[in-house]
């Protein structure tokens, strides 16, 4: 084998689940090397080892190619790109619609890590870089403020629901302190947040380049740094599609079943990426910071769904613009 052909064999697909690594590399002949290590610091250092001994390459000329697994596959993942290897995070929906065009219909950890490796080699996924430290740290202050503030609406509902039936005092005193406390710590987040957006001058300077836009505020604003700093999106389109902004319509030969609707494709590592440009208003003010469009869509047919998907890729759209060109909002001035 030249040297040529050698350097197109250095991918190595990683199916990653919890406890363990399955990995697969194919070498010139297409013949399968696989391994399991366990998904621990002493199982990345061995699968290194075990990568170097059989594709004889440096580790710059390794490319381990793994799916966005939730938060399996990101310690993993910073561990190769540390170490200096090439790491590329795939979109799991395009793995599976690859694996299709190969005729894989069943699944399982061996057969995932191989299709994962012939899909780096034959569809050159992007490289995978790390984020930004106080993206991070970013995401996870607002996961958890997230996160309180669910428990923080069921404790309310179930308040509500004990007055209705009128409970004993016991139980509303219990339900009283709990929201209490949650609300609390709910503050307690927010205040924390505010405190890191202040203490790193670019997230505080897009923050309010950001909020120059008509309508938008502080949730979405710190929600959209979130998504536009956690990863290197080469146009408005792709943040979209990340966030599940794009319509799709189901097709079979020339016919077209049903409304558009907005995919689900495209959102990996983001538990709810719609909530970005939501921002817990439950769309209403992006009807109404839209409503020109919102009723122009509506009243050409378009499902409310369809025309509020419209305004939340408009808002997506201008919120990459602003941060892109480091400019304040400037609205358009119609000719």
């Amino acid at each position: 084998m030249n040297k040529g052909s050698r350097k197109e064999m250095n991918v190595i697909g990683i199916d990653v689940s919890k406890a363990k690594l399955d990995c697969a590399w194919l070498d010139e002949n297409n013949k399968l090397k696989a391994k399991v290590f366990p998904n621990a610091l002493t199982g990345w250092s061995s699968l290194v080892e075990w990568s170097l001994k059989h594709t004889g390459l440096s580790i710059s000329g390794l490319h381990f190619v793994m799916e966005a697994t939730g938060v399996c596959h990101g310690q993993l993942a910073v561990y190769l790109y540390d170490k200096g290897a090439n790491v590329s995070v795939v979109n799991p929906a395009q793995v599976k619609f690859y694996a299709q065009s190969l005729g894989v219909r069943s699944k399982n950890d061996k057969k995932d890590s191989v299709v994962l490796a012939r899909y780096g080699l034959h569809e050159k996924p992007k490289r995978w870089q790390p984020e930004a430290l106080e993206i991070g740290t970013l995401k996870a202050l607002v996961a958890r403020l997230d996160s309180l503030e669910k428990d923080l609406q069921r404790e309310r509902n179930r308040r509500e629901k004990a007055e209705i039936s009128q409970a004993p005092p016991a139980i509303l005193a219990s339900l009283a302190q709990i929201i209490g406390t949650l609300d609390a710590e709910r503050q307690q987040l927010e205040k924390l947040i505010e405190e890191h957006l202040n203490n790193h001058e670019l997230l505080k300077q897009n923050k309010a380049l950001l909020e120059s836009i008509p309508g938008v505020g502080k949730v979405i604003a710190t929600r959209m740094l979130m998504v536009i700093g956690s990863r290197p999106f080469d146009s408005a389109s792709q943040c979209a599609a990340y966030l599940g902004l794009v319509p799709v319509q189901h097709e079979s030969g020339s016919s077209v079943r049903g409304r558009a609707k907005l995919s689900k494709a495209g959102k990996p590592g983001h538990p709810h990426p719609r909530q970005t440009v939501h921002g817990g208003g439950g769309g209403d003010h992006l009807q109404s910071r839209h409503q020109a469009q919102y009723l122009r869509l509506t009243g050409n047919g378009k499902s409310k769904m369809s025309a509020l998907g419209a305004a939340m890729r408009k808002l997506v759209q201008i919120c990459f613009g602003v941060l892109k060109h480091q400019q304040p909002y400037q609205p358009q001035v119609a000719n």
